[in-house]
């Protein structure tokens, strides 16, 4: 049931909203490709951030359960544990990328299937994953209740999502808005993915980049994560 629940938005984003989008002026073709093909690749960002935003209201269950006190009372590092986290994450993220790749195959998108592609898509999608669900897990730290939590979560996913080129390029934005996008690590899976999904994909800000920053922005908060679990358990 969570997988065909997890399928209907981004068919929704791909069918509905990029097939209405793909006829405005401007869109219908971004530097000699599809609006369609151009979408897909930022639907699949989406999907991994919506799947991992919401991460941490597990460790709020945890915690109300008993389960965190008992992990971080234990004899390994608190690091393990938000790591431990971070790479079950991406799971859910690789389901997202098997549920846009069979829509976006079936909408006629261009798709790339090298191997060499493919594995560096599953690459992006396990870092952004593990990058949004340990942001999810500070969030959580911080605000310790379910309802505050899921307040929360639903107030930054869609700034998170629009100030990013996931659904339009940077160059359409005004001035204000480029800056943020650029400071938003959705940006930067998005452009990657764009690259290696579809053929002849290009990458704008540079693979190198994307990477960098990718991981220097989870780094950033496994770090804070690793602090603030103690707090989380009080």
């Amino acid at each position: 049931m969570e997988l065909v629940t997890r399928a209907i938005q981004p068919a929704l984003w791909l069918i509905l909203f990029g097939t209405v989008m793909g006829r405005v002026r401007g869109l219908s073709t971004i530097s000699g490709t599809r609006y369609i093909d151009f979408l897909a690749p930022g639907i699949l960002s989406q999907s991994v951030l919506f799947a991992a935003i919401f991460y941490g209201i597990s460790v709020i269950w945890e915690r109300d359960l008993g389960i965190l006190q008992r992990y971080l009372v234990s004899a390994a590092p608190r690091s393990t544990f938000v790591l431990g986290k971070a790479l079950s994450s991406p799971v859910r993220g690789l389901v997202q990328a098997v549920i846009v790749y069979i829509i976006a195959s079936m909408m006629g998108i261009a798709l790339s299937l090298n191997p060499v592609n493919l594995l560096a898509v599953v690459l992006f999608i396990a870092i952004g994953s593990a990058l949004f669900s340990t942001f999810s897990l500070v969030v959580a730290c911080l605000v310790k209740t379910r309802e505050r939590f899921m307040g929360i979560g639903q107030v930054i996913t869609m700034p998170i999502f629009f100030a990013s080129n996931a659904i339009y390029p940077i160059h359409l934005m005004p001035h204000w808005l480029q800056i943020v996008s650029r400071l938003n690590p959705l940006t930067y899976e998005a452009d990657a993915l764009r690259a290696f999904m579809l053929k002849g994909g290009v990458s704008t800000l540079g693979i190198g980049m994307d990477f960098a920053v990718l991981v220097v922005a989870f780094s950033f908060f496994a770090w804070c994560a690793v602090r603030l679990c103690p707090r989380m358990a009080a």
